[in-house]
């Protein structure tokens, strides 16, 4: 395990929920620097590999270099799973390298890895992104061995717009979307607010709920082997889930 807290930098598109991460950094009492790139936020495929290109998450990586990270992660799901499995990959990887050869990863990938702690295989998924976008998500994750058993595209076109969700309609998000076979229920998209009421979402639902700046954060922690229980994070962040931790 980590000596010392950890410094995970986050790569974030536009604005949106950014103010997730400050809140996720003075509950755990680590360092979360955000670094902003800028594209357009509409939820549509050509946008979306546009916002997530090397040279955008290079620029990123360069803001984060005076915070001295442990770890990156670009935190944007549609932006990452839009490549396919292969393409996340080689993303991160060249992240990694723009990055000094840190650690690196993306949300979409946070998803897979917190699924693998929880040891679910089953989910269903709340997402608020146009219907073919969600398709590719459920593509990834299925890649990835998971079983989507229902799925729900909400069609919200830009990521501003996800931004304005209240915590009681992303309440009625989640619940609307859950399905009585899955484990676990995933809400994607990193503009959307969920970290100050998570445990009401899962108390809403009946089961954990993992969300886009809940796993990002998860991951950058796991990556930098730092394991710190805090639940008001969710059934992820619970004392005893193996976070990987080294």
């Amino acid at each position: 395990m980590m000596v010392g807290r950890p410094t995970v930098g986050i790569i974030y598109p536009d604005h949106a929920a950014e103010d997730d991460y400050p809140f996720a950094a003075d509950l755990l009492g680590v360092r979360i620097p955000v670094a902003h790139i800028y594209g357009t936020d509409l939820h549509a495929v050509p946008e979306l590999l546009d916002l997530g290109s090397p040279e955008k998450l290079a620029a990123g990586a360069a803001k984060l270099g005076p915070e001295s990270p442990d770890v990156v992660v670009w935190a944007c799901t549609s932006g990452s799973f839009v490549y396919g499995p292969d393409g996340a990959r080689s993303q991160v990887e060249q992240l990694s390298a723009s990055a000094g050869g840190i650690p690196a990863s993306s949300t979409s990938f946070a998803f897979v890895e917190a699924l693998r702690a929880l040891g679910a295989t089953r989910v269903a998924v709340a997402a608020s992104y146009p219907r073919d976008v969600s398709e590719l998500f459920v593509d990834f994750l299925r890649t990835a061995g998971i079983d989507v058993v229902s799925f729900t595209g909400a069609g919200i076109e830009t990521a501003a717009q996800v931004g304005t969700l209240t915590s009681r309609e992303v309440l009625d998000l989640a619940s609307a979307n859950d399905h009585p076979d899955a484990q676990v229920l995933l809400v994607p998209d990193t503009a959307m607010h969920t970290l100050r009421f998570l445990r009401d979402i899962e108390t809403h639902v009946g089961k954990p709920v993992l969300t886009a700046n809940q796993v990002t954060v998860w991951e950058g922690l796991r990556l930098a082997g730092y394991n710190l229980g805090r639940p008001e994070l969710g059934t992820l962040f619970e004392e005893g889930v193996d976070h990987g931790a080294r």
